[in-house]
């Protein structure tokens, strides 16, 4: 990679207008990096100069970004995360290697998890950081290795491995429905549904699978993990499409009931994600061969 050197300003002038743009003043900017008022000044001249633009707002003693600044200073924060990301990793790294991954809350603890101890097992040399995420993201932005996912594998510049599948059930506490047990699909459309971010669609391809035509938005409650919609289940704040293997205890115990005979193949499934510039490295090469051997069709979901 060859690039000017005039594309390329000092990490300390960046950092200089990175700091202005979050705290607003020139006197935050200097407490927080340790410096006098005129060095941050000094520092943000220099950037103007070796950018031939101006970027900065000089309003007698306050100091503020100009539009274009405010753009650029988006992309350099990004940047400047992704190299305190990649110092943290190589000062802490251990000899064995580390993945950095996203998982999904739910999914993480009941399906991956139990399985972790046989990696470490098998791989004692890797360190495997973890943190939830619930959307998709950028690779390109985060400090994500690779990711666990549901949905279809369509991240661009990626590659992915299919973990499992999963099937759905309308549930809800028997108080929502009196007991009454033989409520048809047509009828649920007048129950107030529960609805989970991660699966905006999770309804009507159930309707629609099961032979309910319904052109109107589905009405209801917004819930971020499968963690809160269970509980709201459970207190009879609505009907909840969820997971065979996460509701099968609260079925038994009759603290939840079906209202569909049998569970439906939902559209999507869960996937390891990785970005293909990452392919090669080892702990990620490790992790993924493993984990293709827990992702048998015939494996269940551990309850």
């Amino acid at each position: 990679m060859s690039t000017s050197r005039r594309f390329l300003p000092s990490i300390s002038s960046l950092r200089a207008l990175e700091a202005l743009d979050r705290l607003g003043s020139a006197s935050a900017v200097a407490e927080e990096l340790n410096l006098t008022q005129s060095a941050v000044s000094r520092q943000l001249q220099t950037l103007e100069t070796q950018m031939g633009i101006d970027l900065i707002q000089r309003d007698r003693k306050r100091l503020s970004l100009t539009a274009s600044a405010q753009d650029y200073v988006i992309e350099i924060r990004q940047a400047l995360n992704q190299i305190a990301q990649a110092s943290l990793r190589l000062q802490v790294a251990p000899v064995g290697g580390t993945l950095n991954l996203a998982i999904l809350p739910t999914f993480g603890m009941r399906w991956l998890m139990p399985r972790l101890p046989e990696f470490s097992r098998l791989h004692p040399d890797v360190t495997i950081n973890m943190s939830t995420q619930l959307r998709p993201f950028n690779f390109a932005t985060e400090p994500f290795d690779a990711a666990i996912h549901f949905g279809i594998p369509n991240w661009p510049d990626t590659d992915a491995l299919m973990l499992k599948k999963e099937r759905v059930l309308p549930v809800c506490a028997p108080s929502l429905i009196q007991q009454n047990l033989n409520v048809s699909p047509q009828q649920l459309l007048r129950l107030p549904l529960l609805h989970i971010q991660t699966r905006p669609n999770a309804w009507q391809d159930w309707f629609r699978e099961m032979g309910v035509e319904n052109e109107a938005p589905l009405a209801g409650t917004l819930y971020d993990q499968f963690s809160t919609i269970t509980q709201a289940a459970l207190h009879g704040l609505g009907v909840a499409l969820m997971p065979e293997y996460l509701i099968e205890q609260d079925l038994a115990t009759g603290r939840l009931i079906a209202l569909s005979p049998k569970a439906i193949e939902a559209n999507g499934a869960y996937y390891l994600v990785w970005p293909r510039n990452k392919s090669r490295d080892q702990s990620l090469t490790e992790f993924r061969h493993w984990l293709a051997s827990k992702a048998q069709p015939e494996d269940d979901l551990p309850r």
